[in-house]
């Protein structure tokens, strides 16, 4: 899967997309990270197995309904929309009492320790532009990819979402190519 993930984000031959790679190979825990702590990809590697899956579904959505992006806005924005979830959780250890044998034991968890709490899809478009530049439509797509789950849609945060997806087709698809890769992918 890291392989495929570099190739894809190497073929967008976008200028510091080499640096960005070396970011996340040195700096990061980007390939190992979970994806959450108990939702979806709640395992080492879930993080780079759904960031695939959101590109897999954004490429299914794209054809499905004809849109025509460019391939890297579609990889740019796919596979790079959740880079806020490096360096983002820690794995602790709690006491369960095990429903089968009824004794109590430790069992690991993933917790939050977000180091840079710049909120949620703005975190990404911030990290990733140290690397690379993105157009304006990739920044309006990683920065709203969680739709009405995001954090600010509340007040304001909610006609700003509206307006960006009614301006940015994609947008729309990258949030529905997340919600198919957390609810569809990962039953």
């Amino acid at each position: 899967m890291k392989q495929r993930f570099i190739e894809l984000l190497c073929s967008t031959k976008r200028s510091g997309i080499e640096r960005l790679i070396e970011y996340l190979e040195t700096e990061t825990d980007f390939f190992t990270a979970p994806a959450s702590t108990r939702f979806h990809g709640a395992y080492p590697g879930g993080l780079l197995e759904h960031s695939l899956a959101v590109y897999d579904n954004l490429l299914k959505i794209s054809f499905m309904y004809d849109l025509q992006y460019p391939a890297d806005s579609m990889i740019i924005s796919a596979l790079l929309h959740d880079v806020c979830k490096a360096n983002y959780y820690q794995q602790e250890y709690r006491n369960r009492k095990n429903p089968k044998t009824g004794l109590w034991e430790q069992v690991g968890v993933y917790v939050i320790k977000d180091q840079l709490p710049l909120g949620h899809g703005e975190k990404s478009v911030m990290i990733t532009q140290q690397f690379i530049p993105l157009t304006i439509e990739e920044m309006l797509a990683i920065r709203w990819h969680m739709g009405g789950f995001d954090d600010s849609v509340g007040g304001m945060g909610g006609k700003t979402l509206s307006l960006a997806m009614s301006q940015w087709s994609l947008v729309v698809a990258l949030h529905m190519a997340d919600l198919a890769a957390c609810y569809f992918d990962q039953k």
